[in-house]
């Protein structure tokens, strides 16, 4: 049993981790870049955070969907993906996976091709989107953290 209390605990760290980081960045850091608080170069200002920040998010990502298997393997528990009223372990997963995919996928291979270029014909606009996405993301994620605390503690809403 020690090995899931350790399981569990490496799991809500790696939650606070990844997610505190996007909270840091939606509510601080980009409205900080787009109201040019770090200088007029908004691109090197985002760059300087994120090249900091991305591989942190990475090895908090998968110290989660590591410690997430094994305690779902470990605990059988499985069938509550057949369940409606465990829809917070559907949406743990979502959300995981959203950030594995942009993490691993869409910063690297994406972000760094495409926005750049488009930061610097409309830095205006491609801040705004990029702080409206990391809104959804965090909004997303919050009301996947609140289900998940309250579900695994017995609040049923079906």
């Amino acid at each position: 049993m020690t090995d899931l209390f350790f399981a569990r605990a490496l799991h809500v760290l790696g939650v606070v981790i990844w997610i505190g980081g996007v909270s840091m960045a939606t509510l601080v850091v980009l409205p900080a870049v787009r109201r040019g608080e770090f200088g007029p170069d908004k691109l090197a200002a985002f760059h300087a955070v994120e090249r900091r920040f991305v591989w942190i998010a990475r090895t908090a990502v998968l110290l989660v969907g590591v410690t997430g298997y094994y305690m779902t393997e470990k605990l059988e528990l499985w069938s509550r993906f057949l369940d409606a009223a465990y829809w917070w372990m559907h949406a743990m997963v979502i959300v995981w996976l959203l950030f594995f995919l942009l993490l691993f996928i869409g910063e690297p291979f994406i972000l760094h091709r495409y926005f750049p270029g488009f930061a610097r014909r409309n830095p205006e606009r491609a801040f705004f989107l990029l702080h409206w996405f990391h809104i959804l993301l965090l909004s997303l994620s919050f009301i996947t953290i609140l289900g998940a605390v309250a579900g695994a503690h017995g609040w049923i809403i079906f």
